[in-house]
């Protein structure tokens, strides 16, 4: 009887196993059917997507084509030419998305939370440690080049609110090296397109379990201080912040 209960136990049944099935299924329909209404989104706004995604299908398929002629297999190549070329279109519609996205992002409220918070790797992500009622905010990011700031919002706002966040971490992490980061297209400024590679070219100055007691005693003050409420996500322009900012106050 153990043994009969445990292989029981152990084996899913036919019901599991379907309704497993189905989910899989069903989760495949639902990412199918999303990445067609980016496509159908992105179509209208960007009239260079198809041209430029049908001649990377084409032109790949061609050159694999061409050099199949050279040995004698060129319909051995050719499929290959097929499946390279809509990796590339792929690859063509998925840059050309997140450019679009990103365009749409910047200068709203929350978009370098929005980019930070989307970063692949070990970055550890601390949204508006700093802000003001007018939703300037500066987010806190621990990785391997050590603590990174990185501020959004006026300018004439945020370098003060940054140089007075860059202080009071620099009194807690002792010689772990800082990087603060304004968002903006002016000198000086980093484009929130290029955000995220940004971050990644900075030097590895500190290890992981540096980065772990970095982010405990950083921990200690966010908590006391509370932080800023920023939206989820980038905010529309013309959208009402007296709300927001009523929410900022209270805090």
């Amino acid at each position: 009887m153990a043994n009969g209960s445990k292989s029981g136990k152990g084996k899913p049944t036919k019901e599991a196993k379907a309704a497993a099935k189905a989910a899989r299924k069903q989760a495949s329909k639902e990412r199918r059917s999303q990445l067609w209404q980016a496509f159908q989104m992105q179509r209208k706004d960007d009239k260079l997507l198809l041209p430029l995604m049908i001649g990377t299908l084409v032109g790949v398929s061609l050159v694999m084509f061409l050099l199949g002629l050279v040995w004698g297999l060129q319909w051995f190549l050719l499929p290959i030419g097929i499946v390279f070329g809509l990796l590339g279109a792929f690859i063509i519609f998925g840059r050309r998305v997140q450019k679009s996205v990103y365009k749409k992002a910047e200068g709203q409220a929350g978009a370098a939370a929005w980019a930070l918070d989307n970063m692949r790797g070990a970055w550890r992500v601390t949204n508006a440690v700093a802000g003001t009622t007018q939703l300037d905010a500066v987010h806190r990011v621990i990785g391997r080049p050590g603590v990174i700031l990185v501020a959004e919002g006026a300018p004439q706002r945020v370098k003060a609110l940054l140089a007075q966040e860059k202080k009071k971490t620099a009194r807690l992490i002792g010689d772990t090296p800082i990087y603060d980061i304004v968002i903006g297209n002016d000198d000086g400024q980093i484009p929130l397109s290029k955000l995220q590679r940004h971050l990644t070219k900075l030097p590895r100055n500190i290890d992981t379990k540096r980065m772990d007691n970095i982010e405990g005693r950083l921990a200690a003050i966010s908590s006391r201080g509370g932080g800023a409420a920023l939206p989820k996500g980038p905010m529309p322009g013309g959208a009402k912040m007296k709300g927001m900012q009523r929410t900022i106050r209270r805090r």
